[in-house]
């Protein structure tokens, strides 16, 4: 009997965290599970995704004062992040889709509209575009932002890395004068070490000379997470 009682008690909590954790999704209208559920806890984020962030995830979290996404609905204003984004980037050659499992934001710069050929200055006409970027950052603080940059193997491979420091470092102080802390933000170049096309067409190369910004949410666990080991 005691067994029974158990196993319908066990079977009645996993049924409200199965409806708890379901959500609306704005880019499709569709229910489904927060990506918080399907990670096991926003916690989970500290050893999993805040882990691969430039310099690690606890001191940035402390530093940067972020209080936090409430677990249940960090994925639900992710979905809405990357819905606005789309619409607001819409037309301006930007990318914009989940990453690392769905668990961050990843807002893809492509070198024909950011910068010209070997210039790490902004086109002034991008500028509206990074605005309205920023601008959802600041609407959206409850995240850190990783900045990276990335060249084709056209150069020698100081160029290129010196090149890819320069454009991603030229987005975050961007991002910055616009708002953003700078506390949230820091900046990475790849060089041409991360290609995602083939360098040995033009089409690739192309793909391949890229500023990628990725927006990584944090939760109130994190937060509890990053300070417990800080030891605050």
């Amino acid at each position: 009997m005691n067994k029974s009682r158990l196993f319908l008690s066990s079977l009645a909590a996993a049924s409200l965290l199965t409806a708890s954790a379901c959500v609306t999704d704005p880019n499709t209208g569709q229910r489904k599970v927060s990506r918080t559920a399907i990670g096991g806890g926003g916690g989970a984020l500290v050893g999993l995704i805040l882990g691969g962030l430039i310099g690690g995830p606890t001191g940035r979290i402390v530093g940067a004062g972020i209080g936090g996404v409430a677990g249940g609905v960090i994925g639900y204003k992710m979905d809405r992040q990357i819905k606005e984004l789309k619409e607001q980037t819409a037309g301006s050659g930007v990318d914009v889709a989940p990453t690392d499992d769905g668990k961050a934001i990843l807002v893809n710069l492509p070198d024909g509209v950011t910068f010209d050929v070997g210039s790490a200055s902004l086109k002034p006409q991008f500028r509206d575009t990074l605005d309205k970027i920023a601008a959802s950052m600041t609407q959206y603080p409850d995240s850190l932002i990783d900045v990276y940059g990335h060249t084709d193997s056209t150069g020698s491979d100081a160029y290129n890395q010196t090149l890819s420091e320069n454009r991603a470092r030229t987005v975050a102080d961007y991002l910055s004068m616009r708002g953003v802390s700078e506390a949230r933000i820091r900046s990475k170049g790849f060089g041409e070490t991360m290609p995602v096309a083939d360098n040995a067409t033009d089409e690739g190369r192309a793909k391949n000379r890229r500023v990628e910004i990725k927006i990584v949410p944090v939760s109130q666990e994190d937060v509890r997470a990053a300070r417990a080991a800080s030891g605050q």
